[in-house]
């Protein structure tokens, strides 16, 4: 069966998700087979769902309160009209124009607004008029068209939720002859859920704003050279794309025309722009800099990076962090342990203390309202899914709210060493020019006998030859000497370039060579030799060079408090030894096989509880597939390794690992206080409830400041980046 998507109208809140897997769960074979986005207001039917017919379950949605449809891969935001859009504002204006009328219309009848607010000046009052009493019914029928039909529906199954909780306080004002007092928390409640809805849109548009990024159009190039706007979603593989200064780049492809500076942040997180010439890759979403570049695409639309990126945020939301779980579970305990604690209230003082029904009555709705769970089950998702969209766009893959809070946990990294640790390609990392030679001769002379071979060492040479900006120098005879090097003359003069091996064969090693070799060697590194009929020229030492910012990013996580970084690599131990010296890693597993990694993987796990593995080879898959986390090399990485990985680093900078492990603890941080807050204020006014000091409008004014605060403080996750010190 295919993945279904539904729009669900009327999902705000994390209740309306556990209501919609109760009673949908159960037709699909489970509540596993169900992911929702709250964001988005969407649910989803996973393909390994029983097969179940698609009006049934949006007949069963109906029947919760809440409305389903098919989801539009681009929906329509006008869709349903203006009643659809703006129907809970409305309503919400309605009732307190009711409200206000219904109050005035009593405090004329009363005589002042004292008194109608009554003697306490908690709106305890039964002296309403007719005229005060239709007002304030038309308010609250108004502010409850939304909550009704879902708290009776909870109440049906005896699942009381905040609904009911709402709808029963609002019931029993009424029943007790507080009117204004019923009116009132019905349009509050009405605001409440208006703030609530419009604090998600917020964030939902937030993260649109972030994840928006491909162009509306492409100019794909025609056969006589001329242009033709279309979509990027009708670029065919292989097709030619032209993209002007200061446009979006609209499919993924490599360069094949022109050249310029391509800012990839949205896709990566780099800080500078790459420079982008014939051959090299480019994403979409990235900004073209000041040159024209002609793109031949390598992926459709719907398969590039950044759509990857987009799905895998959206689908994130579903795998829900163990904070989230935690505050479904509490809420699943706490609305009905509040609803018995009320009828307790209630009943007993006048049972057992013959005291007034009347008071105790309003005390058990104030704490009913007080008792509703909502500003506690929507701190922790907001916060959540603005720490997986502030990860995206420092480009930081976090395939899930689960894995969102397990860097902050981490107590041991395990790095594989060739393209994490290290580059992943050979480069010169030192130069010995002997005999009154210099770098630049040597590089010079080594480029041109290599500038026609395609060995990863010849390639290490020419790289560094262009890079230093070395004219090159005509070579004269030019003969291969199979397995051992080459020969050439330079201005008549013969030179050589070899190996170890070959420099034995031709009896020029002195003991100052010699021991030069032996210390090179012993640091893992690869030497070529230049020379003539004389004597060595120099030495050129070739190996995988650690990344540029190796050694900082390790630093700062030991600065972080992660004192155990462990290197894994199947290369000899000098080698491993000699990286992980200059890297800063403390323990070293060298000649290892994929299974031996797994092995060590597993042994760090026993040890430490909480460990990373971070690879980018299909060798190092299972191993990060045992890892408490595995976290891949993004842009270079294999398929297998980002498939298997739980988060990815799309810019292959390892800088972004101790970022990433301060921005999930500033994320737990953010939800433990949300919590906090939330269950602070809920226990301030049931004491103030039971001392007689609490009303129902000042319950449900701080539950609605509550939701409020809660979805601000985690709202500000959005602003985290990379390079401001968090």
């Amino acid at each position: 069966m295919q993945r279904r998507v539904f729009k669900i109208q009327g999902l705000d809140c994390a209740e309306e998700v556990a209501i919609l897997k109760r009673e949908v769960g159960p037709m699909v074979g489970g509540e596993a087979h169900l992911a929702f986005d709250i964001l988005n207001a969407k649910m989803i039917v996973t393909p390994e769902a029983d097969e179940v017919d698609t009006d049934a379950i949006i007949r069963t949605v109906g029947e919760t309160g809440m409305q389903a449809a098919v989801w539009q891969d681009e929906p329509d935001e006008e869709v349903g009209g203006f009643w659809v859009r703006r129907g809970r504002f409305v309503l919400m204006v309605v009732s307190g124009v009711c409200a206000l009328a219904g109050f005035l219309t009593n405090a004329i009848y009363a005589g002042s607004i004292m008194a109608a607010l009554g003697s306490e000046g908690l709106g305890q009052t039964h002296q309403t008029p007719w005229l005060s009493m239709a007002l304030y019914t038309a308010g609250i029928l108004a502010a409850l068209r939304y909550v009704a039909p879902k708290a009776w529906f909870a109440m049906r199954r005896l699942r009381p939720d905040m609904n009911a909780l709402m709808t029963i306080a609002v019931i029993g004002a009424i029943l007790i002859g507080e009117w204004f007092e019923a009116a009132t928390v019905s349009f509050l409640f009405a605001v409440s859920l208006t703030l609530e809805s419009w604090s998600v849109g917020r964030a939902r548009r937030a993260i649109g704003a972030l994840m928006d990024l491909t162009p509306p159009v492409a100019h794909l190039k025609q056969p006589d050279g001329s242009e033709q706007t279309v979509t990027p979603a009708s670029v065919a593989v292989g097709a030619v794309v032209i993209v002007k200064p200061g446009e979006r780049v609209p499919v993924d492809g490599r360069v094949v025309g022109g050249e310029s500076a391509v800012n990839q942040a949205p896709i990566t997180g780099e800080s500078l722009p790459v420079h982008k010439k014939t051959d090299d890759p480019v994403f979409a979403g990235a900004i073209n800099g000041d040159g024209a570049l002609e793109i031949e695409c390598t992926k459709t639309a719907g398969d590039t990076t950044l759509a990857h990126i987009i799905r895998m945020v959206g689908e994130a939301q579903s795998k829900r962090a163990p904070s989230e779980q935690w505050v479904d579970r509490f809420a699943r305990i706490y609305t009905p342990v509040i609803l018995g604690l009320a009828v307790l209230v209630f009943l007993l003082p006048p049972l057992l203390f013959n005291a007034s029904w009347t008071d105790w009555g309003y005390r058990a709705l104030v704490l009913l309202v007080i008792g509703c769970p909502c500003a506690l089950v929507i701190s922790t998702p907001v916060s959540i899914v603005a720490a997986l969209a502030a990860a995206a766009r420092n480009g930081v893959l976090v395939k899930g709210g689960v894995y969102m809070e397990a860097p902050a946990h981490l107590t041991a990294i395990a790095f594989d060493k060739t393209g994490t640790l290290t580059q992943g390609k050979p480069a010169i990392v030192a130069i010995d020019p002997l005999d009154g030679h210099t770098e630049e001769e040597l590089l010079a002379r080594a480029s041109a006998m290599e500038a026609r071979s395609d060995h990863p060492l010849a390639r290490a040479i020419t790289a560094c030859a262009q890079a230093r900006g070395l004219p090159i120098i005509p070579a004269e005879d030019f003969q291969v000497i199979q397995g051992k090097g080459a020969t050439a003359r330079f201005n008549g003069e013969l030179f050589w370039l070899g190996s170890h091996r070959y420099l034995e064969e031709r009896r020029q090693e002195t003991e100052a060579v010699h021991q030069l070799l032996e210390a090179r060697s012993k640091a893992g590194h690869t030497v070529v030799l230049i020379g003539n009929d004389t004597h060595v020229c120099g030495i050129l030492s070739i190996a995988d060079a650690i990344r540029p910012e190796t050694g900082a990013a390790l630093q700062a996580l030991k600065d972080s408090g992660i004192q155990h970084l462990v290197m894994l690599t199947g290369d000899n131990e000098g080698t491993a030894q000699a990286i992980a010296e200059e890297a800063g890693v403390n323990e070293v597993h060298a000649d290892l096989l994929p299974e031996d990694k797994v092995a060590v993987v597993e042994s760090l796990v026993s040890r430490y509880q909480h460990v990373a593995m971070i690879g980018d080879g299909v060798n190092d898959a299972p191993a990060m597939g045992r890892a408490t986390l595995g976290i891949a090399m993004g842009a270079a990485g294999s398929d297998a390794a980002i498939e298997t990985a739980d988060i990815a680093l799309m810019s292959d900078d390892l800088s972004k690992l101790p970022w990433l492990i301060s921005h999930a603890r500033r994320t737990l941080l953010v939800i433990r206080q949300n919590i906090t807050f939330a269950l602070l204020v809920k226990a301030i006014f049931v004491i103030l409830t039971f001392v007689g000091f609490a009303s129902l409008w000042a319950a449900i004014a701080a539950d609605m400041g509550t939701s409020l605060l809660v979805t601000t403080n985690g709202l500000r996750l959005l602003r985290s980046k990379a390079n401001d010190g968090e």
